[in-house]
Formats: structure tokens, sequence, C-alpha cells
């Protein structure tokens, strides 16, 4: 059974981008092309809209040559981008700590029960 065969996703590295379409690198040996029809079920202007050389982006395979190591790729179907892990901020303390809010908060009260009682 090979690696690469129809209708597998796999993930590979964007090496180079044409107004026709991208390049992508899997291994050593193979290679492919995700023709720009095979981007976005919409109008696709500029490719680098949706990729850029160096992504690591996930591909549907539409042919395989093994002949020529080449696979023809899609990435209109699926979540071709991996999932980025959110980075936490760190919190920094301000000088003023929570006395800003001890400050204001009074006066936010004050205004919402008048909010209140208009209505």
């Amino acid at each position: 059974m090979s690696k690469y065969e129809k209708g597998k996703i796999v993930k590979g590295i964007v090496s180079g981008i044409e107004s026709y379409g991208a390049f992508v690198i899997f291994d050593e040996y193979y290679t492919g092309l995700i023709h720009i029809s095979e981007i976005s079920h919409d109008y696709v202007k500029n490719i680098t809209d949706y990729i850029k050389i160096n992504d690591t982006i996930y591909t549907e395979i539409l042919e395989v040559d093994n002949e020529m190591n080449h696979l023809k790729l899609s990435i209109k179907n699926i979540k071709y981008k991996p999932q980025q892990k959110k980075r936490l901020k760190k919190i920094v303390e301000t000088k003023q700590g929570f006395k800003t809010l001890a400050y204001k908060l009074p006066k936010w009260i004050e205004k919402n029960l008048e909010t209140i009682k208009k209505k």
C-alpha cells in the first residue's frame, strides 16, 4: 500500500506559488500542485490570500503519479490550516492595581440605578 492514495489527506509544506497554483513538498520524493481552481469554491484572485510559502498545510490528494512522484492536490473541501494553539498573554499589573476599579465602581452603580429608575 502506498503512502499517497487518491482521497487521502496529507500534510505538506508550501514551497512555491505561481499565478496558476501552489507547489507543495511532502517528503524527499513527492511533490504536488494545488491548481488555482482547487484553492476555493469562490473566485481566487490571489493565492497568497489563502496560503503563503513555507506554510504547513493539509491537502487532499486528487491524483497520484507514482512514476513522476507527483500529486494533484486540493484544499477547497477541507480545513487545510493546522489548528494554531492560542498563546496566553501575560497579565501585567499596573501601578494603580484595583484602585481604578474601586474609584469607578460606585459611579457605575449610581449611573445604572438611575437608568433603572427611569424605566
